[in-house]
């Protein structure tokens, strides 16, 4: 220890030549301490801003995909609801002969009611979880289109009734329609259900055409009748 201070008070003039420089050395490495801490904390912000925006953003995803289901899940109801009124109407065909319209696509309102039908069912989202939001719009304007032209159609066809047709067109609507009736009796004997149904055909051969699910259901239940009276 004893040659290094005896270095120092030898050579202590030399703090002033060198004072200068270590001093600006030392400052410059407490600069540097200092942007390396703002750094440090400017990368910490961003990094915690990016968090924050990351959250939000799952978030809003998370919210987005609930209210797309549900417009979905809505527009299933209405679709669904819609079915079951022209289903109504398609299976009862004693009914149905109240308002011929209704089976006539040669109305542009039939006509634009069985297209947007055919719309509607075609764009009917998978049984899955879709989320897509853009096929749920369209999917839902198609039920929109649907539900309102089933409406207008019906609207029409109360109004008019049979008024489209002539005196004795009428007379064959009615009678088709009592045939028809006496064809969904359980209480008649099969072959009076038969009968009644071949019958109802031939009145409404060239007047109107009926819907296929109606008389396919119509048919099934004369044929169940049939074969149980032959069994008995």
């Amino acid at each position: 220890m004893e040659p290094m201070w005896g270095f120092i008070g030898q050579y202590w003039w030399l703090v002033f030549v060198f004072g200068g420089s270590i001093g600006g050395a030392m400052r410059a490495v407490s600069a540097w301490n200092e942007r390396r801490a703002e750094r440090s904390l400017e990368r910490y912000r961003i990094k915690q801003e990016t968090s924050v925006a990351r959250a939000e953003a799952e978030s809003r995803g998370r919210i987005d995909a609930a209210s797309v289901q549900r417009e979905r899940a809505s527009a299933v109801a209405d679709h669904n609801a819609t079915d079951e009124r022209w289903f109504a109407h398609e299976t009862d065909l004693a009914t149905l002969l109240d308002y011929p319209m209704l089976v006539d696509l040669r109305e542009p309102l039939t006509e634009k009611f069985h297209r947007a039908r055919s719309r509607a069912e075609l764009l009917r989202p998978p049984a899955d979880d879709s989320t897509d939001p853009a096929a749920v719009r369209a999917y839902r304007d198609a039920v929109h289109d649907y539900t309102t032209s089933l409406d207008l159609a019906e609207q029409e066809a109360k109004r008019r009734r049979r008024s489209d047709f002539s005196p004795v067109e009428q007379e064959r609507l009615a009678r088709a329609q009592r045939l028809l009736a006496l064809a969904m009796d359980d209480g008649a004997s099969p072959q009076e259900r038969r009968q009644a149904y071949e019958r109802a055909r031939t009145e409404l051969d060239g007047l109107i055409h009926l819907p296929a699910a109606g008389t396919t259901a119509l048919e099934t239940r004369v044929r169940a009748a049939l074969e149980s009276g032959t069994a008995e």
